[in-house]
């Protein structure tokens, strides 16, 4: 349909099943290797109240830089563009800085000793498979 390939959807759900599996194992085994316990899932999980006010800080600030990156790169043509405005540019610069600012509150305040190690071992394996990725381009599946 519109010239896309016939096998597009199959081998992006490919691609995404093998990320999360990996994803689940490795959080799997370093939790049970550091002895941190489960997060719960799609929740924030603030540390303190001083993280939960600069973690909705961050959030604050990157939506509106998003909301501002839209009008000036919406009259701009496509290659002209600034890539530091592009949405999933900023999303992947909201995911990075928002971890590190949870291992350094995890780091200062957590019970767990062991907590920001979590953080900070899963954050590098998503930034290895991302690079991964997109260096490889996604394997040669598209």
């Amino acid at each position: 349909m519109y010239g896309g390939e016939a096998t597009f959807w199959l081998n992006l759900f490919l691609l995404l099943t093998v990320f999360v599996v990996l994803m689940t194992v490795f959080n799997a085994l370093l939790r049970r290797w550091l002895g941190v316990e489960k997060p719960r899932a799609f929740s924030h999980n603030h540390v303190n109240d001083q993280h939960k006010k600069i973690d909705w800080s961050i959030r604050i600030f990157f939506i509106a830089v998003m909301v501002l990156g839209f009008f000036i790169n919406i009259p701009r043509l496509p290659d002209e563009s600034y890539l530091f405005l592009e949405p999933w540019f900023l999303l992947f610069g909201l995911v990075f800085i928002t971890e590190i600012v949870r291992a350094l509150m995890e780091r200062k305040y957590a019970k767990n000793p062991n907590a920001y190690i979590y953080t900070i071992s899963q954050l590098v394996f998503i930034l290895v498979i991302l690079t991964l990725l997109f260096t490889t381009d996604f394997l040669g599946f598209f």
